[in-house]
């Protein structure tokens, strides 16, 4: 369990996620539930493997949306860490709206827990150095907020949420403005508030950003003699961020070496959702 669960994203947020979601999945009516007396009745929500939970507002914001009056008991808490047969929850409500919410709502649990929990191993694969596993933009279209609130229920950090809040030249960018020290000036120039990461392909280039003046050099497919360099080289004057070939056996090695940040994109965009059930009744025991 995480000391404090993350701040999840505005409300309006989620609800618009859910909108979206239900509309897609429902359409003009759902024609099966309609088949059901539509009286009162109880689920309950089942892990069928180990995981790290996150989720649980568009969770409930998915059955809310279709009974308001629906009664959500949680017996876990986002981030926390759950074994295979869990009864994460139990509901109260229609059982129109119950079956009419299931899939959604397993959607959105199964797809944002299956995220917190490839983090947190990576999280844990790092334990005891300085290196903090970071996310990065390549997130399933329409869910980068929940996804990178899933990232951080399962003890990851997040880097930009997009291209507005920080600067971060890459080689395409660098190449267009003539030189890296070009670009880096230019940003300085335009956006002298915002934060800005460069990305050096080689060790005389990352000679040129320490020059140059920023707030963290993203060292991409460096080797491991290389990256041992920049960490040399760079001596903490200015945080190193890892990225590109970064695989779970690998992990320990790359933090051992004493970066800072390591950025996997295969934490949004690899997703292996969780098994979860919803199901009509009393929960076992």
């Amino acid at each position: 369990m995480l000391p404090h669960p993350p701040l999840a994203p505005p409300q309006e947020q989620i609800d618009a996620d859910v909108t979206r979601a239900l509309a897609e999945d429902i359409g003009s009516g759902d024609v099966t539930a309609a088949l059901l007396p539509d009286s009162a009745d109880i689920a309950y929500l089942l892990c069928k493997q180990d995981a790290v939970i996150a989720g649980r507002p568009w969770f409930d914001a998915t059955h809310r949306a279709l009974d308001p009056a629906v009664q959500i008991h949680w017996r876990v808490l986002e981030g926390d860490h759950v074994k295979a047969g869990t009864v994460l929850a139990t509901l109260q409500g229609r059982n129109r709206s119950l079956v009419s919410a299931e899939r959604t709502s397993l959607n959105f649990l199964q797809t944002l827990s299956g995220t917190a929990t490839i983090t947190a191993r990576h999280v844990a694969a790092v334990a005891g150095t300085k290196a903090r596993i970071l996310d990065t933009r390549k997130t399933l279209p329409g869910l980068r907020l929940a996804q990178k609130y899933a990232v951080r229920c399962g003890g990851g950090d997040n880097h930009r949420i997009g291209l507005f809040d920080t600067v971060m030249l890459k080689e395409n960018h660098i190449r267009a403005a003539g030189s890296l020290t070009a670009a880096v000036q230019a940003a300085r120039a335009q956006q002298p508030h915002l934060p800005l990461v460069v990305e050096v392909e080689d060790l005389q280039q990352l000679e040129e950003a320490l020059a140059a003046g920023c707030e963290r050099i993203l060292i991409d497919d460096f080797s491991p003699t290389m990256r041992r360099d920049a960490v040399r080289i760079t001596a903490g004057r200015i945080p190193l961020e890892v990225s590109g070939s970064v695989d779970l056996a690998g992990l320990r090695a790359i933090a051992e070496d004493g970066v800072d940040c390591i950025s996997i994109g295969g934490l949004t965009k690899h997703v292996q959702a969780i098994d979860l059930s919803l199901k009509l009744g009393p929960p076992p025991g």
